[in-house]
């Protein structure tokens, strides 16, 4: 089916557009096509429109710099017991108290080699900005300056056998060897989680190894992903832990160029291989190290997970969110795969990614286990938040237990503990050494991705059940469990005291609340819950751009993905327009402007909506035409220049003309089709978009394109069709 009958948003940089239109015509054959040839081919009903950027940031947002969400606490632990593999959780959680001399340190990214030198610079009485190995890198010297850590003196540590215990997971078998499909999708097997980070962990694998030994996991195969691999990858082991490690390029490629070494961003790699390992220990882990902390950088780093196949894409950072991190939205939609990202660790806030209503945000606890019995208390640094510029998200409707009337996309969606004071052993070698030391570790980056490896295992017994993998999981969580009061009991321990902040929405509440969202995970139900869900779905309404010319009658059909019948309503919509029973959209005589309309598809049978804003653009043009060619200008006078050939040709023999589209203040340019017969594609070659007709009809068509930049300004094109009998 021509794509022509029904919307497609794709995206590209404008430089290397090669590609964008390639699936954009019909390309069925037709036995009939050469002896039908008194009959005009079928036109299309809609028009397509077409997006020429790619997910990237604005500027300013590109170079920001996202910070890692960890927390450690100022106690340099003694080594913990060897575990044997078949044996319970111990009852006794380590305790160790904070020396006197490291009282008033902040945990806030503090690191093994930062407090090695607050106590030698003590001892001294003197300062220093370098790290006990030699480097100068800010996170080591950071925490010295920050905001100075709570009263508390004891720090509990917890080992993977009593975080599993707490939190319900299944326990470990003695031996991961003849484990039948059903056992080991309990441990993640099949499934992939990709952990991305900034900087360089030279001993990640080492670390690992060390944590694995220690706790009785299985051990991870160390394997090498190519810089020229072919992408995706191959599916994962279902049997065995496997780890690789790949440096990835702003534009989501892989290079063989390590990126430079830093303590604070080795840390938090550590805590996120290892805590994602042992909630998940079977799973296959893809560590991809961005070349910096800047947006731009991480978002290449998501980037290339979203090439290497269907999978969990675990972020323990964040950073300032802004109008311009919307634009890199689609980076966090693709097929077959989930984002998770921390809430962050100041307190009441909001931070990107967790912002965006397609990233699962994890926010975090104190955890207190003792004797089989957990409770949990909000952690009082954790991040959550109202966004100041993402929309209210279905999902997040008045049917969810404590969300009330959300006015746009409140974090948390979920919770684990978080607490370094409640902390969890990492395993940490500093570059440079082979000595491996102990730290109790916390943040909403540890809650992060233990959550990444519950998914993993939800989605691992959905497979063994016959069931596609969760994706984003919002829906689930929130609709199908958090909605049906004996589901969300039994699933979640609902978090209810505790603040992390002064704000009149800063407590934990009975419901979803802003600091943990739906609360913590009671995993032996959750997981049983999620293997066997069958999803309800809202709607998705594709946001699309809309062009056309004052007084001439504008049609286009709204993009929704829906499983059921659906209504449709508009609003914010000029006078005179209006959307039918099978969405589509008229207006009759449009007038000069731009307008926001926004489209609501409620599904007949759920109830649930999606909504989508469409941007029309109403503009006089301006057409000259020469000969055969058409050249069509924005009606400012700057903005898209359209040059296009008429076509012209004979039935049944192929067709083709070019349409070229430039711009000289912007790099962003969305074009719309509309018009075209059936069995008409469309390429890109260079700076022109090709149409190819194999088989054209007798009859005169008319292709009109609209072109609109991100400055907003639109030109349009009406190109002659022409097809002579034989």
């Amino acid at each position: 089916m021509s794509l022509f009958s029904r919307h497609s948003r794709l995206a590209v940089p404008l430089t290397c557009i090669a590609a964008l239109l390639s699936a954009c015509g019909g390309t069925t054959t037709d036995s009939t096509a050469n002896t039908a040839q008194l009959q005009a081919a079928p036109l299309a009903t809609a028009t397509t429109i077409l997006q020429l950027d790619p997910a990237t940031l604005p500027e300013a947002d590109a170079q920001q710099l996202a910070v890692p969400a960890f927390h450690m606490a100022p106690v340099l632990l003694e080594t913990p017991a060897d575990a044997n593999a078949d044996a319970a959780a111990p009852a006794a959680v380590h305790t160790q108290t904070v020396p006197t001399e490291f009282r008033g340190i902040s945990s806030r990214r503090l690191t093994l080699q930062g407090l090695r030198q607050v106590q030698a610079a003590r001892s001294q009485s003197t300062s220093s900005g370098s790290s006990v190995d030699g480097s100068t890198d800010s996170s080591a010297t950071a925490s010295t300056t920050a905001a100075p850590l709570a009263t508390t003196t004891t720090v509990a540590t917890y080992t993977p056998a009593q975080i599993r215990a707490a939190y319900g997971l299944p326990t470990l078998p003695a031996s991961y060897t003849g484990l039948t499909a059903a056992q080991a999708a309990q441990l993640g097997a099949g499934q992939t989680i990709y952990i991305v980070d900034a900087q360089h962990n030279p001993n990640v694998a080492a670390e690992l190894a060390a944590f694995n030994t220690k706790f009785s996991l299985p051990a991870c195969t160390t394997k090498t992903v190519a810089t020229t691999a072919t992408l995706p990858l191959a599916t994962a082991s279902s049997s065995a832990c496997e780890l690789s490690v790949v440096y990835s390029t702003a534009a989501g490629g892989m290079t063989a160029t390590a990126p430079t070494y830093d303590s604070g961003w080795a840390t938090e790699i550590a805590l996120d291989v290892q805590w994602a390992h042992a909630t998940a220990p079977l799973a296959r882990i893809v560590l991809i190290e961005a070349a910096s902390s800047s947006y731009n950088n991480l978002l290449g780093g998501i980037k290339l997970a979203n090439a290497m196949g269907p999978g969990i894409v675990s972020m323990s950072f964040g950073g300032s969110e802004s109008s311009g991190t919307s634009s890199a939205e689609s980076a966090f939609a693709a097929s077959g795969m989930t984002y998770l990202a921390a809430t962050g660790d100041s307190g009441a806030a909001v931070s990107w990614p967790s912002s965006s209503a397609k990233v699962l945000a994890v926010g975090g606890t104190t955890l207190t286990y003792t004797g089989g019995t957990r409770s949990e208390v909000v952690w009082s640094s954790t991040g959550g938040g109202v966004s100041a510029y993402v929309a209210t998200p279905s999902y997040q409707s008045t049917a969810v237990p404590g969300m009330g009337s959300a006015v746009r996309r409140t974090v948390a969606d979920v919770a684990f503990n978080a607490d370094p004071n409640s902390g969890q052993y990492v395993a940490v070698i500093a570059s440079g050494t082979s000595t491996v030391k102990w730290a109790s570790v916390g943040g909403t980056s540890l809650a992060t991705p233990q959550w990444a490896g519950l998914i993993a295992v939800s989605n691992a017994l959905r497979a063994v059940n016959g069931k596609a993998a969760l994706g984003a999981p919002h829906v689930a969580l929130y609709t199908n469990i958090s909605t049906v009061p004996g589901t969300y009991a039994s699933t979640f321990a609902d978090i209810t005291k505790g603040s992390h902040g002064t704000c009149s929405a800063c407590s934990g509440e009975v419901g979803y609340d802003q600091a943990t969202g739906l609360g913590t995970p009671n995993a032996t139900a959750l997981l049983s819950t999620l293997s066997g869900l069958t999803v309800q779905t809202a709607p998705v309404v594709a946001p699309a751009s809309i062009s056309g010319k004052a007084g001439t009658a504008l049609s286009f059909t709204v993009a929704v993905t829906a499983s059921n019948a659906l209504t449709y309503t508009l609003s914010g919509a000029p006078s005179g327009m209006s959307i039918s029973s099978a969405g589509v959209v008229s207006w009759a005589t449009p007038v000069a402007g731009t307008y926001s309309v926004t489209v609501t598809a409620k599904d007949s049978k759920t109830g649930l909506s999606g909504q989508g804003v469409y941007t029309v653009t109403i503009a006089a043009a301006t057409t000259t035409t020469t000969g055969t060619t058409t050249t069509t200008t924005a009606a400012a006078g700057s903005g898209p220049v359209i040059k296009a050939t008429t076509m012209s040709g004979v039935a049944g023999r192929a067709l083709s003309g070019t349409i070229s589209i430039t711009d000289a203040t912007s790099k962003s340019i969305s074009v719309s089709i509309s018009g075209a017969p059936l069995g008409m594609s469309f390429q890109v070659s260079g700076m022109q978009i090709v149409a190819n007709w194999a088989s054209p009809q007798t009859g005169s068509y008319t292709l009109k394109v609209v072109a609109t930049d991100g400055n907003g300004a639109s030109a349009s094109a009406s190109i002659p069709v022409t097809v002579n009998a034989r």
